[in-house]
């Protein structure tokens, strides 16, 4: 590959990544190609030179986002056997919260990727699943279903807690959301709730007309 091509590519995924910065700090609409293309030392006439339009760098950009989530997510320590704990301080925790441009995709984006084109939400669905995966290997002692269903559940209680803590303007209530959605969490992992089974009680024998006659009398 000659320099040039090396040049280009690495000029593409400087792009992306301010893209994916800059989509999470301000959203998606309110972003305009001449600030992003400024962002990375480049002029406005230069992004088509990279890409079609801005909804192909959108979903570049989402795919990429997701990616590093998802190596985030693995790369904490122990995960599989206990990760998930260290996995919701740092996701749970005010220093992500206050830095959306550095944070998860999901939760800078979510309203807007909903919106968002078939390949960007595709992107995004793709990211999801992995994230599930990883997340699910800390409920190793349940069943593959049930802990696929259990991560399900963590991320969403995650995803919905910055963004909750995000949006209220009390900042104790803010950090209440984080607290207590983290030790629900780590709660759920060391103590797995496990449906209850009906269980019958053994029947008393009847007692024989003897034992009968005897408690009348006893």
């Amino acid at each position: 590959m000659k320099k040039s091509k090396l040049e280009t590519a690495e000029t593409r995924r400087r792009i992306v990544r301010a893209a994916a910065a800059e989509f999470r700090r301000n959203g998606i609409h309110a972003t305009g190609l001449c600030e992003l293309m400024a962002a990375v030392g480049l002029t406005h006439g230069g992004f088509y030179r990279h890409f079609d339009s801005k909804d192909q760098l959108v979903a570049e950009a989402c795919a990429a986002g997701m990616e590093a989530g998802v190596d985030g997510a693995a790369a904490c320590h122990g995960m599989g056997k206990g990760g998930l704990k260290e996995l919701a301080a740092s996701y749970l925790s005010t220093e992500h919260r206050d830095n959306p441009s550095e944070g998860c995709l999901l939760a800078g984006l979510g309203s807007e990727l909903a919106r968002s084109d078939d390949k960007t939400r595709a992107a995004a669905s793709t990211g999801v699943v992995k994230l599930a995966k990883e997340i699910a290997a800390e409920y190793s002692r349940s069943k593959p279903e049930t802990a696929k269903a259990q991560a399900l559940v963590a991320m969403s209680a995650m995803l919905g807690a910055i963004t909750l803590s995000r949006i209220v303007t009390d900042p104790e209530l803010s950090a209440a959301i984080l607290e207590h959605t983290k030790k629900y969490l780590t709660a759920s992992v060391a103590h797995p709730r496990h449906p209850r089974r009906n269980r019958q009680r053994p029947r008393r024998a009847a007692p024989a007309s003897g034992d009968t006659a005897l408690a009348k009398h006893g």
